[in-house]
């Protein structure tokens, strides 16, 4: 059976199997907003063992609703590509991650779209990503849950220069914290990977240093390494492999928890 059937196959049968019965209480959630290019919406394998329903962690839906979070996350991505193409991403350690650490249930906004650029992510830019973001995660605390951060995983399409990447990124941030009235929201943002994919001989080296200084120019931020990730194929591609998933969805844990109230 190939894998986009078998891929179909499984979430038919979760829609039908996930949790009869249960209710759940979006005003207790923890909410996260999961956003940025291909590695936050999944490239890596589904192996059986991250195919669990996660426990006390919720992802909003196509309806705009809260169901039992399960692998791909960001299948209802309204910005993502097809279907097939969503693996796993940082976003499934994370939840687990910090759920084992606050005790708290977990609401996911995953929202990532692969191959964009942050260009494609500022406020008014005619592809709307953010403002369908920027919708989603109000739908989700109009129900009463409580943004916690926004976790950031982008960059790829734009390594190239650093400097400009930053200022974009100081503008997207404020953008997000001024919408949503949230002017301390925390943001933690993501390396990309460590080898050189790029053909330029400083490879992704300058980027990543600017991403570690990111809490030096953006308020309430911090950063997350993306040093002993795995990739996905091979040094060509840019993509993080499984075992490198988890790492750095633990990693983005860590970081959140140290704003955690």
């Amino acid at each position: 059976m190939n894998k986009n059937l078998y891929l179909l196959l499984f979430l038919l049968f979760q829609s039908l199997a996930i949790y009869a019965g249960e209710k759940v209480k979006p005003s207790d959630l923890d909410l996260y907003l999961c956003i940025g290019q291909s590695n936050m919406a999944g490239r890596a394998d589904l192996t059986p063992e991250i195919m669990d329903t996660l426990q006390n962690v919720y992802l909003l839906n196509n309806k705009g609703h809260f169901e039992p979070a399960s692998n791909p996350l960001n299948r209802y991505s309204t910005v993502r590509k097809n279907l097939s193409m969503q693996r796993l991403g940082p976003s499934y350690a994370f939840a687990k991650e910090i759920e084992r650490k606050t005790k708290h249930p977990v609401g996911l906004v995953v929202n990532a779209r692969g191959g964009s650029s942050i260009n494609a992510w500022l406020k008014g830019n005619k592809n709307g990503y953010y403002e369908k973001a920027l919708s989603r995660i109000r739908i989700a605390m109009k129900q009463g849950g409580h943004l916690k951060a926004i976790l950031w995983h982008q960059g790829e399409a734009d390594c190239s220069n650093p400097e400009e990447y930053k200022q974009k990124l100081i503008l997207l941030i404020k953008s997000f914290r001024e919408d949503l009235g949230m002017p301390e929201l925390p943001v933690i943002v993501g390396q990309i990977s460590q080898w050189n994919w790029t053909k330029r001989e400083a490879g992704t080296a300058p980027f990543n240093k600017m991403i570690r200084k990111v809490s030096s120019f953006i308020p309430y931020s911090d950063w997350v390494s993306s040093k002993g990730a795995d990739c996905y194929k091979d040094e060509t591609d840019p993509h993080f492999g499984t075992k490198g998933q988890l790492l750095i969805g633990k990693r983005y844990a860590k970081k959140v928890y140290k704003f955690y109230k």
